[in-house]
């Protein structure tokens, strides 16, 4: 492997062509610099077998307070378009023994036990989501993500996290805020201050009046090894990553499915003739159109050289590509085609890999296992309602969706 052009690639702030994109930096080496939105320079690595190094390296951390001598000396603003995913002080953001102290009080909440638990409230949310779609025939075409590929995620992370009805709106609004990188200041700093206001209500109503549910659990866990609570700010940080990656991600999910089956008739015929199951369409989606386009950041803590001329200074940032990894004509034949009788399409990382793989990923697999044939089932005759070229890509540098999906029901 060798390094990329010393010029830095403009990456697009608006996510109109991700694969594009993707493609572009791939051709630039397994790793190239790019300037982010907001002028700040860092690595992107495209290649699989770089990322899944560097994701385990000893050398390599997520923690930009200790070790990104930019955002320390504090030349990466809060109003930086990428600043929720840097700032905040979660699992996301640290290491070692921190990272699974943080991780440990969440970590209960979804085994495999527990994961397992959910699928008769995923398999009613999910069919009551479906009735409430149906009577909208009327007004046929209608937005399958407004009415179904988000209400039923968003309501499940809710439920298991125990944000009550009336919060939910304001927290929809505030995720989608931080993942749009191409929004003005001011709408950042709204979505942001939502965020924080309408958390820390929910966390003060679960003082007053505890529950069976994680928020409750948080505010109460105790960590025996450090003889520590979760900060305030610790708490208000995880909170909005397991809303963020709870919902969001899954939405992104069951739309990227839908279109690639409504695009893909010979595809939806191998699933409809019993050829393949359900599983190999989520797997192939998540590697073919991963919900998560690009995960900042890993830091790089002390010089680093790995070889074939990939060489990296203390402090240096990296960005990971999943659209670009998880399209590897090294690891894929045909690596661009949807193909859901693809063998061995589950070695993506569509959901990270080694100590920072996502918590969710088994639920947000379940949710898709239920969501996705029961929508089939219902609608058989379900197509897009305007062509493939005029969906409109989400306007964000991280997610990797769709802002709306038309659809005719054909009832």
């Amino acid at each position: 492997m060798t390094a990329s052009p010393d010029t830095a690639y403009l990456l697009d702030p608006t996510g109109s062509d991700h694969d594009g994109e993707a493609a572009a930096l791939r051709a630039r080496g397994p790793i190239t610099r790019a300037e982010t939105p907001g002028g700040i320079v860092v690595w992107v690595a495209t290649d699989p077998a770089l990322i899944r190094l560097l994701v385990n390296h000893p050398l390599v951390s997520k923690n930009p307070r200790e070790h990104w001598p930019l955002f320390r000396d504090g030349h990466v603003a809060p109003t930086w378009p990428l600043a929720s995913f840097v700032y905040s002080q979660n699992m996301f953001t640290t290491d070692a023994a921190e990272h699974r102290r943080l991780r440990s009080l969440v970590a209960p909440a979804f085994t495999a036990t527990q994961v397992r638990a959910m699928r008769p409230r995923i398999e009613q949310v999910v069919h009551t989501t479906l009735d409430a779609l149906a009577t909208r025939h009327g007004s046929d075409p209608v937005d399958l993500r407004e009415h179904f590929t988000h209400p039923v995620p968003l309501e499940i992370i809710s439920t298991l996290l125990g944000i009550p009805a009336h919060a939910r709106p304001d927290l929809r609004t505030a995720v989608e805020g931080i993942f749009a990188t191409a929004a003005t200041t001011q709408q950042r700093h709204t979505s942001q201050q939502t965020m924080q206001d309408t958390l820390r209500a929910v966390i003060d109503l679960k003082r007053r009046n505890p529950a069976q549910d994680v928020i409750s659990s948080l505010i109460t866990a105790h960590d025996d090894t450090t003889d520590s609570r979760l900060s305030d700010t610790e708490l208000i940080d995880t909170l909005l990553l397991l809303i963020g990656a709870g919902h969001e991600t899954t939405t992104t999910l069951l739309g990227n499915a839908t279109v690639a089956l409504l695009t893909h008739p010979d595809q939806r015929a191998h699933l409809l003739e019993g050829r393949v199951g359900w599983s190999q369409v989520i797997e192939e989606t998540l590697r073919w159109h991963a919900p998560i386009a690009n995960v900042p950041l890993y830091l790089v803590t002390a010089d680093l050289d790995l070889g074939g001329g990939i060489r990296f200074r203390a402090g240096d940032a990296v960005m990971h590509n999943i659209a670009a990894a998880n399209r590897d004509p090294g690891t894929y034949d045909d690596a661009d085609r949807f193909d859901i009788t693809r063998p061995r399409n589950d070695q993506h990382l569509a959901f990270g890999h080694g100590p920072h793989f996502c918590l969710g990923a088994p639920l947000a697999r379940l949710e898709a296992s239920v969501a996705l044939p029961a929508l089939f089932t219902r609608f058989p005759e379900l197509a897009l309602a305007v062509s493939p070229q005029d969906l409109r890509p989400q306007a964000s540098l991280i997610a990797h969706g769709y802002q709306t999906l038309p659809v005719h029901l054909r009832i």
